[in-house]
């Protein structure tokens, strides 16, 4: 899910990491679509080796899209996904490696944050139809006119999730997928593709940054290759710091805020569900039907290029004078570590630190500040230096006080602000009280008939007068009315003259929503008391469950980095409060965390669907487990609350609260589990186990006769990859109990797609190499590599001397950009004349732009009178009709 904001401020920040992709699209030939050719070279020029996908950010938008009609089945969502993966393949192009990740079963700090979201997205899919039934129902008994409610399945996004039917599906589709590109694709017939799907354990992401640990510690790693990765979490750039690799670019989907969505009662624009009144629908025109329907735009993609994020970082992260050598690689990892500070799906936010109210920029000048004091980084290869992170909490701790005075402050004037421009919008809509008429009447722009002239200024100017007397008198006798009615209180305001005509009396601000009430009000004296009090039910003073808060937030961070650099230390630890602590809570934590316990596995698919769905979506789990859920006679009931609060912790809307769900206890869980593991049936016995990776490639790959070979003689043992015939990429194969073969036929799982009668792609099961226990990976650039050539200017680290923005087209920032030379805007200009004319010869009767003069962006130098004008032919017949008058 990523870190809430941390995008939007980056690209703000650094605005030059943000590329734009450009996209060749494919032609039709005589009604027969022609494929891109992507063996060509990138448009973007820029030559990628590796692309890996995080499936879950593909995943989501083509099984329940926000902008366009959801598919209607699965086949359908299939379909979407492997024409999505098409776009991202023609776009990047990568040349030795495509990764395909699936999110499988996630550690325990991860699972409590799934627990969350799925609870949360159930418990709003029922608030949102009960909504919805209101309403309907109420605009009903009004008279107000509704289109039929269409009765149509919900696709619960729930079913995206390691165990379920859905994703077991999806493994089989993408098999097919994969072989059908290897064996049709030029494109492909050199690349390694790696499938790991949901029965493998591990997030999308993090199975991706393991490969790439792990295959850079071998010798046989170009250090020089250049990644790509698709994802739309912000973490991915953390993540690609971490990696210490050069060339690193994330290509997500480009996020285009307040996009209009229709109304989910009448499906009309312009207003939300809780403002529909009901109004019939107007026809606007012939082609009514897409009249509230914008044009169709595909989704664009652009580049995070973190080559440039380093550019950026390295002239803020550079410090001179320095009792230690300064190492850029390091300050990066203490950056990456800064960043958990503001959130992160482990760990809550600190209350003081807010990524909206510059948080890291707070945290990069305290670091600079007392880095001198620490004697060295905070971080190495993923170990935390806990006794000079306590140097920076100390730090963010004695201004807590003014942060949270400074957070009520904006909050007021932005609530200030707020009110005022309502106040603006709301006169605007009502208009001026009073309008003059007669020569001084309001007329319309490019009106043709004029205004007749004033027969008696006096008379004219009396009217105007007592016009405007009458209404100050009209106003002063409602103000007099609403005085009487509220009982003499002379509070009452402009609103009450509208509440005289009878309409219910309102807060002057009315249309604003209700603040939420909040008990711990951080801006005021005893905040801490009443934060403990209110959000943990213990008092202050209590020394002993606040050092054990802040214990376990201090294993979280260790967790958390270690997760980014080494990979997962437990997965069975997890954060065991809602709230986080307040950094000045953080005193002698030097030998609060030691080490984690060894030897942990990761919970089942079905273990884990029982840890983080809700009773409503039980439906995905067997019927014996499903009961567990519901049954009052469970031993676990108390896990699947019907209801639960969500304390908006003093957010305003309900998406950034928390909700306060019961934690699942392991053991407790377990237990009930071993009493219904026997009902299982064969089927999802099979989707309870754990999988392994899939490695595929084609005929022209020259790995092909090595595993073909593997399959000929149907060895059982684990077999090394030759790094020589495979990209330099090491692991080890074993046999496929289904496996994909050249000249085997694969079946289509869809039954719109053929059936693949002349594959020529093999696949078998990959792991990656295996290091001994404790071996540590370097966080550190690899010997050979190169840096990439400086792409920022000097213009770019002054704010406010650079250019209009506009966005760069792919990676060559010289690219000539499409223009029209003088003879192009010579025939634009001739071109609009010509219609304006005739326009305005359709328009002889008057209109309301009939008069209007050309757009002044034509000046008339830019534009040359052709010869035989309109007004000279009107001169030439005027000096003719006058020449026969004389006669």
């Amino acid at each position: 899910m990523g870190v809430p904001a941390f995008f939007r401020w980056l690209s703000r920040k650094y605005p030059s990491i943000v590329v734009h992709c450009l996209e060749e699209k494919g032609k039709e030939c005589n009604g027969v679509r022609v494929p891109v050719d992507t063996t060509k070279p990138n448009p973007n020029e820029v030559e990628f080796d590796n692309l890996y996908l995080d499936m879950n950010g593909i995943i989501h938008p083509c099984t329940h899209p926000e902008d366009k009609p959801a598919p209607k089945n699965e086949d359908e969502m299939m379909v979407a996904i492997f024409e999505y993966i098409d776009r991202l393949f023609n776009i990047v192009r990568p040349r030795k490696v495509l990764y395909m990740a699936i999110d499988g079963v996630a550690p325990r700090a991860k699972m409590n944050q799934q627990r969350s979201r799925r609870f949360r997205a159930s418990k709003e899919g029922v608030e949102l139809v009960e909504e919805k039934h209101r309403i309907r129902e109420e605009i009903i008994q009004r008279g107000g006119y509704l289109p039929p409610e269409e009765i149509k399945e919900r696709f619960d996004s729930n079913c995206i999730t390691p165990g379920t039917e859905f994703m077991d599906n999806l493994a089989h589709c993408l098999r097919y997928y994969v072989a059908d590109r290897l064996s049709n694709d030029p494109g492909w017939k050199n690349i390694v593709v790696f499938l790991s799907d949901a029965s493998v354990p591990g997030e999308g992401e993090h199975k991706i940054m393991d490969f790439i640990r792990r295959q850079r510690a071998q010798p046989n790693h170009d250090p020089n290759t250049h990644h790509c990765l698709c994802g739309a979490d912000a973490d991915l750039i953390m993540l690609g710091l971490a990696t210490h690799e050069p060339n690193f670019t994330i290509i997500r989907e480009e996020f285009k805020p307040n996009k209009p969505r229709p109304c989910a009662l009448c499906g009309q624009m312009g207003h939300e569900i809780k403002d529909c009144q009901g109004a019939s629908r107007v026809k606007q025109g012939q082609h009514d039907e897409f009249a509230d329907t914008g044009p169709a735009a595909e989704q664009e993609f652009i580049f995070i290029r973190l080559c440039v994020l380093r550019e950026y970082l390295a002239r803020e992260l550079t410090m001179a004078s320095l009792p230690f050598p300064f190492d850029f690689e390091r300050s990066i990892d203490d950056w990456v570590f800064m960043c958990f500070f503001v959130g992160n799906d482990f760990l809550p936010h600190l209350p003081s630190l807010e990524i909206r109210e510059g948080a890291i920029d707070r945290l990069v000048g305290i670091y600079k500040d007392v880095v001198h004091r620490t004697g060295g980084y905070l971080t190495e290869n993923g170990f935390v230096n806990l006794e000079r992170v306590e140097l920076i909490m100390q730090a963010v701790g004695v201004a807590e006080d003014n942060i949270f005075r400074k957070r009520k402050e904006d909050d007021e004037n932005f609530k200030r602000r707020m009110k005022e421009k309502r106040k603006r919008m709301k006169a605007e809509q009502q208009g001026p009280a009073y309008l003059t008429t007669g020569q001084f009447a309001p007329q319309a722009l490019g009106r043709r008939d004029r205004p007749e002239p004033v027969q008696n200024a006096r008379h004219q100017a009396y009217d105007m007068r007592m016009q405007s007397r009458e209404q100050h008198n009209k106003d002063a006798a409602q103000s007099l009315k609403a005085l009487m009615r509220n009982g003499g209180n002379s509070s009452a305001g402009p609103s009450d003259i509208a509440e005289s005509r009878g309409l219910k009396r309102k807060a002057e601000d009315s249309d604003s929503e209700p603040e939420p009430e909040d008990n711990v009000r951080l801006w005021e004296e005893g905040w801490k008391q009443r934060y403990y009090k209110t959000k943990f039910d213990v008092d202050v003073s209590d020394e002993d469950f606040r050092q054990k808060v802040v214990q376990s937030y201090v294993e979280g961070l260790c967790w958390v980095l270690r997760y980014y650099y080494q990979g997962c230390a437990s997965w069975k630890w997890y954060f065991p409060f809602h709230y986080a602590p307040f950094a000045s809570d953080f005193t002698n934590i030097k030998g609060m965390f030691t080490e984690f316990e060894k030897g942990t596995k990761p919970f089942k698919p079905l273990e884990q669907l029982m840890g983080v769905f809700p009773a409503a979506s039980g439906n995905f789990l067997p019927s014996s487990w499903r009961n567990l859920m519901t049954s009052e006679d469970s031993s676990i009931i108390d896990f699947y609350p019907d209801d639960f609060a969500i304390d908006l912790n003093g957010k305003k809307y309900a998406w950034q609260g928390v909700a306060l769900l019961p934690f699942v206890d392991e053991r407790r869980l377990r237990a009930a589990l071993a009493d219904v593991y026997p009902d299982l049936t064969p089927d999802e016995v099979k989707r309870n186990s754990l999988g392994s990776d899939l490695l595929c490639l084609g005929k022209s790959h020259p790995l092909l006769d090595f595993i073909q070979e593997l399959y000929r003689t149907e060895s059982q043992e684990a077999t090394e990859i030759p790094a020589e015939l495979c990209h330099g990429i090491q692991g080890t194969l074993n046999l496929d109990d289904d496996p994909i073969l050249p000249d085997k036929t694969v079946k289509s799982p869809i039954p719109q797609l053929r059936d693949i009668s002349q594959n020529s792609a093999i696949g078998i099961k990959f792991k990656d190499p295996a290091y001994a226990d404790g071996f540590v990976f370097k966080a550190v650039l690899l010997p050979g590599a190169k840096i990439p050539n400086k792409v920022l200017k000097p213009d770019n680290w002054v704010k406010g001397s650079q250019e209009p923005w506009r966005p760069q087209l792919g990676f060559n920032p010289n690219r000539q950009q499409a223009h029209l030379d003088q003879s192009g805007f010579r025939i634009l200009q001739c071109h609009f004349f010509s219609s304006y004319s005739h326009s305005l010869n359709r328009n002889q009767q008057g209109g309301q732009y009939s008069n209007a003069p050309p757009p002044s962006s034509y000046q008339p130098g830019n534009y040359h009178r052709p010869r035989g004008s309109s007004h000279q032919s009107f001169q030439r017949k005027k000096r003719i009709h006058n020449l026969r008058s004389v006669g």
